[in-house]
């Protein structure tokens, strides 16, 4: 459940934001009180808050032992400086305020923005190779986006998780869509930022790639799709690296994420036949219970396999 905090004592605001982020140390450049407020939402490893500062002041932190991305509405960064690389960002831009391990300062001018902390191992759960033959985790290598548009995809996805998914208690307790909006966040992030995750399948991961590969990672899915479950686990399970799987799949046209899509699809399908709709059961419910925490998307998705909309299915019996 969200968490809101609101204080004009500079003393209170770096208590709050030290036992929620770091320790920080302000130095107040604007004459005005120095409002503040803030909204948290965590969700598993990962946090959608939001904060806003009635101020201009310098600052400096401490290491947060995670990553902190900022997504600017108002107001701005005139400067962040982390590892002796030293930055601006206005309205619009979303960066990596630092690495885990390091500290990092700058300045605020009265900056409303979002702020989305998630763990560093979450990078290499999604992009990394399988731990038998992972070697170093993965790690973001710049601040800023590799595009503008990878910024306002990783903004979009953010907002996105934040207002409908954090917010709804219903979609907070799926244990599916607890665990697969954080991977959805750690993909847009790998896709946004540049970073030391290989993507593109080695020799050895090629020669991996056969049938015998698919088969075994096509089964692993078929038997837990109702589990948490990532590529790395795939991968684990028909003893290959992630790229190995990834290749394998590729080859048929699909991806592992894509199968385990198809194969939850198939089993709200069929409790979608078993429901009894007078009882109270709703699309969404269902839908959550497999994973699908965009109704939408979800509707789309069903329409294109069965050839009707799910709410047809649940009601089919229903005059």
């Amino acid at each position: 459940m969200g968490h809101d905090f609101e204080s004009h004592d500079l003393d209170e605001i770096e208590e709050f934001i030290a036992r929620s982020y770091a320790s920080i140390r302000f130095r107040i450049r604007s004459p005005a009180r120095n409002r503040f407020h803030a909204s948290q939402n965590p969700l598993g490893p990962i946090s959608l808050d939001h904060a806003d500062y009635g101020f201009d002041a310098d600052y400096a932190v401490e290491p947060l032992g995670r990553l902190l991305f900022f997504g600017v509405e108002s107001g701005g960064f005139p400067h962040v400086e982390t590892e002796g690389v030293r930055n601006s960002h206005g309205v619009g831009e979303v960066f990596l305020v630092a690495q885990p391990d390091r500290p990092y300062a700058g300045r605020q001018a009265h900056a409303r923005f979002s702020a989305t902390a998630l763990e560093p191992s979450l990078l290499s759960q999604v992009a990394s190779s399988a731990p038998s033959r992972i070697d170093t985790p993965v790690r973001l290598t710049g601040y800023r986006p590799v595009s503008p548009a990878a910024g306002r995809q990783l903004l979009h996805t953010v907002t996105f998780l934040r207002e409908h998914v954090a917010a709804d208690p219903a979609m907070r307790e799926s244990p599916l869509i607890a665990s697969t909006a954080p991977q959805l966040l750690a993909a847009t992030v790998l896709s946004t930022f540049p970073s030391t995750a290989l993507t593109d399948p080695t020799i050895e991961d090629r020669h991996d790639a056969h049938s015998a590969t698919l088969r075994r990672a096509m089964a692993f899915i078929d038997d837990h799709p109702h589990h948490d479950i990532s590529v790395a686990d795939i991968a684990a399970a028909a003893h290959v690296t992630i790229r190995a799987v990834q290749y394998a799949f590729r080859r048929r046209g699909i991806t592992p994420m894509g199968y385990l899509r198809t194969v939850r699809l198939h089993q709200a399908h069929q409790e979608l036949l078993a429901a009894d709709p007078t009882t109270g059961v709703t699309v969404t419910q269902i839908a959550a219970r497999w994973g699908f925490f965009h109704s939408g998307r979800f509707a789309r998705y069903y329409r294109t396999t069965h050839g009707c909309t799910p709410y047809r299915t649940l009601t089919r019996a229903v005059s």
